[in-house]
């Protein structure tokens, strides 16, 4: 009939308009708000992370989104102490290839590398006195990291060891600071990853080539 026809129509149009409107782009704000979200100063092609805080060294890096389930003091601090580590192993690592010991040393030390030192010091027992201080020390950072994120105060990596050197310096001064410190932590961090494959492939001397 002419009626049932005509309904038919109408359906087939309604059933076009949907189908078509399922390739659209919904009319929302979100595309805008995306378009504008603020980049990553290091990974322009990334949203910044909200997280980050904008601190000294702050420079937006954190592709992995650990931000965003782990307190920025916590990862400010554990940054911190890895390159701290990792520069005064650079230095004691190169230092050892270069001929510098710690005497008296035990026998047959004299003649050992960096690389070869590790197992001489496990068998020597060494490396497990290293790991009874060391731990010891974790205990009383760890402390210290909890009640930073209590709230106590305390500025991540904050041991109260400068020896004075910041007494009567501005905050810019010792912002200064603290932003060269942590360059030097993170270039550290690569220099002793560096240095350890360049000496096991090698096998040779400093400067490794």
């Amino acid at each position: 009939t002419p009626l049932s026809c005509t309904m038919m129509k109408i359906v087939a149009a309604l059933a076009l308009v949907g189908s078509t409107s399922a390739f659209t782009a919904p009319s929302t704000g979100a595309r805008a708000v995306t378009s504008l979200a603020e980049k990553s100063a290091s990974l322009p092609f990334l949203e910044a992370p909200p997280n980050l805080d904008g601190g000294v060294g702050d420079l937006g890096f954190d592709p992995f989104r650990f931000s965003d389930f782990v307190p920025i003091d916590f990862l400010r601090e554990a940054e911190l102490k890895h390159g701290r580590i990792c520069m005064m192993a650079w230095l004691g690592f190169v230092a050892v290839d270069m001929g510098f010991r710690v005497y008296p040393a035990a026998e047959g030390f004299e003649s050992l590398t960096s690389i070869t030192a590790h197992d001489a010091a496990v068998e020597q027992g060494g490396m497990s006195q290293m790991l009874l201080w060391f731990s010891l020390l974790e205990v009383f950072d760890t402390i210290a990291v909890q009640q930073m994120l209590e709230g106590s105060g305390r500025a991540p990596g904050d041991f109260g060891l400068d020896g004075g050197f910041l007494k009567g310096k501005s905050q810019a001064e010792i912002d200064t600071m603290k932003l060269k410190e942590i360059v030097h932590c993170r270039l550290a961090m690569f220099a002793f990853s560096g240095v350890v494959t360049q000496a096991v492939l090698t096998q040779g001397p400093f400067p490794y080539v």
